[in-house]
């Protein structure tokens, strides 16, 4: 495996920065978070612009550059949701002009004449109150659902642009042609490593913040970035981040090449990228003193979203804990 971006994949990353700094710069943001912003356009961009298409395993470095770029802008869009969640379960029936949700527990399935009737409740479903379709994973297999047959209500949370719903199935009725032939193992490693890719974005743009704050804030006559402890502290944030970025395309790396060690390498993405950002979290704020607290601090969008992603598809911990049992089956 090649740890280094080619020259095609360097114009990529370079392209899709270029884009982001355009279309959803942090004015963006605050527009939908202070006066209801739509971000269907942004969404449409995207979808124009091909990137809804990444769905194929052997462009998982492609779509990690994506990811890590929308997480650095905090993507408003249900992009993350639809492209590593509900995509790697929907094969075959994904469109790319249409947004998806993946539902992994809560839902259960059972025989009702040719067909399945779908009941139950799942919680803290990213993007499930604004997705089109959704990708029901059940003991019967994974069903692909319109979203106007389910009940969804958004769940309201830290992190202001991001959507997470409470999704309920009452007797929703689907057939054999509403199968998916997709793995739920293997799609749930590409949404590790995309949950992992977007707070690495997110710890990026906590780092840049940082970096620009402490050179233009003097104290005591000079710049603040001049001091040795908050030198040590940004340093701390970079190890930290560059740590988390290797393990998270490595991984993605595991993904397009369909090698066997993927389940542990995204499991190690999503434990690096949770560490990386309680770090991040708790540095970037410091070292940006009481501004760091306030509304007015665009800073709040990305410790927000670096923070969601721990939260969410298991911690640190978790995902340590699963490494350690790998490695004592492998070498016990």
């Amino acid at each position: 495996m090649l740890f280094e971006f080619d020259s095609d994949q360097r114009l990529w990353q370079k392209t899709v920065r270029e884009v982001m700094a355009k279309e959803c710069p942090p004015t963006l943001i605050r527009t939908i978070v202070d006066d209801g912003g739509d971000p269907g356009p942004l969404w449409k961009v995207y979808v124009d612009l091909g990137w809804t298409e990444l769905a194929e395993a052997d462009v998982a470095v492609e779509l990690a550059i994506v990811l890590e770029e929308l997480g650095r802008a905090t993507d408003p869009t249900p992009y993350l949701a639809t492209m590593t969640q509900f995509a790697p379960l929907a094969v075959g029936s994904a469109d790319p002009a249409q947004s998806g949700a993946a539902v992994f527990d809560g839902v259960s399935a059972h025989r009702d004449g040719r067909g399945w009737l779908l009941n139950g409740t799942a919680h803290r479903v990213m993007d499930g109150d604004r997705a089109d379709l959704l990708a029901v994973v059940t003991g019967a297999g994974v069903f692909v659902v319109p979203a106007e047959r389910v009940t969804a209500t958004r769940s309201l949370i830290f992190d202001p642009v991001l959507h997470l719903a409470e999704v309920t199935f009452s007797g929703v009725r689907v057939s054999e042609s509403d199968r998916s032939a997709a793995d739920p193992e293997r799609a749930r490693q590409l949404a590790l490593t995309g949950m992992a890719l977007t707070m690495v974005g997110a710890c990026q743009r906590i780092l840049d913040s940082v970096l620009v704050h402490v050179k233009g804030r003097n104290q005591f006559g000079a710049p603040i970035g001049s001091f040795q402890a908050v030198k040590h502290k940004a340093a701390d944030m970079h190890v930290a981040v560059e740590r988390a970025r290797a393990l998270a395309y490595y991984a993605a790396l595991t993904i397009a090449a369909d090698d066997p060690r993927r389940r542990v390498a995204a499991a190690m993405a999503k434990a690096a990228a949770g560490e990386c950002q309680s770090l991040v979290f708790r540095n970037g704020l410091q070292l940006f003193g009481a501004m760091g607290f306030t509304w007015e601090n665009d800073l709040q969008f990305a410790l927000k979203r670096a923070k969601a992603g721990e939260l969410l598809l298991g911690g640190a911990a978790e995902h340590r804990a699963l490494i350690a049992e790998e490695y004592r089956a492998t070498h016990l």
